[in-house]
């Protein structure tokens, strides 16, 4: 859900937030409405066919059941993904930290955590990170990069690998190239290009295209699920 300004026409409003997230996803993430509609547990595992649940429990299996030193997840996500990734953090007496560019969306994750699980809830762009060079332990963007043009998706790759450490891990979940025999690589493709314009990139191409040099030929992890229309990719910087 967090983005940054790419060209001109990306460009931030003074709000700070940049217009293609207004213009494409008022009715999603950035209108009060749209969050208290979305915050729904059900709803969620319903628009991703029933598969929040795994998905979720995957990449959980993969970060493992103890966090220690830094977290970083990169964009607020409606759901329970990031207050059982306080509890791993907890177990490891970790530091966790979640960013995103729109407030209605801080202040939604600040409502929904419990009083034990805590995280620091910080407000900056995807593609433009505050943090200094190699200062977490792991980046986790879940079902972010579809939602970005593909000069904001390559700057927020490039970020993410920037602040994560040497032998540090970016753990990454979004849509995938599913099939040819899947049904809805003719029927959700339609309707991502009205509600997700930048979401038909990850169904035509692969990942590695807006990966930062070296990670981008070298080998990492991937799982498919749903018939390949959703992926996870684990990679060691």
């Amino acid at each position: 859900m967090t983005a940054v300004a790419g060209p001109a026409t990306l460009a931030a409003s003074e709000d700070g937030i940049p217009s293609y997230l207004k213009v494409h996803y008022w009715w999603a993430y950035v209108h009060p409405r749209a969050v208290r509609l979305f915050e729904r547990q059900w709803l969620v595992d319903l628009i991703l066919w029933g598969n929040y649940r795994k998905l979720r429990d995957s990449a959980l299996a993969e970060l493992g059941d103890e966090l220690p030193g830094r977290t970083l997840q990169i964009a607020c996500v409606y759901g329970d993904l990031t207050s059982r990734i306080c509890h791993r953090v907890a177990a490891g007496k970790g530091e966790f930290d979640v960013v995103d560019i729109l407030p209605v969306q801080l202040d939604n994750l600040r409502h929904k955590l419990a009083a034990d699980e805590e995280a620091n809830l910080l407000r900056y762009n995807s593609a433009s990170l505050g943090m200094p060079d190699e200062s977490y332990d792991r980046a986790i963007l879940f079902f972010l990069l579809h939602e970005q043009p593909e000069d904001v998706r390559i700057r927020t790759l490039a970020e993410a690998f920037r602040v994560v450490k040497p032998g540090g891990m970016i753990l990454i979940t979004d849509f995938a190239k599913p099939s040819r025999w899947h049904p809805l690589r003719y029927i959700w493709l339609p309707v991502l290009k009205v509600l997700e314009p930048f979401a038909k990139d990850l169904f035509g191409r692969d990942i590695t295209n807006w990966l930062p040099q070296p990670w981008a030929s070298q080998n990492f992890r991937r799982w498919s699920f749903y018939g390949g229309l959703y992926q996870m990719v684990m990679i060691k910087k």
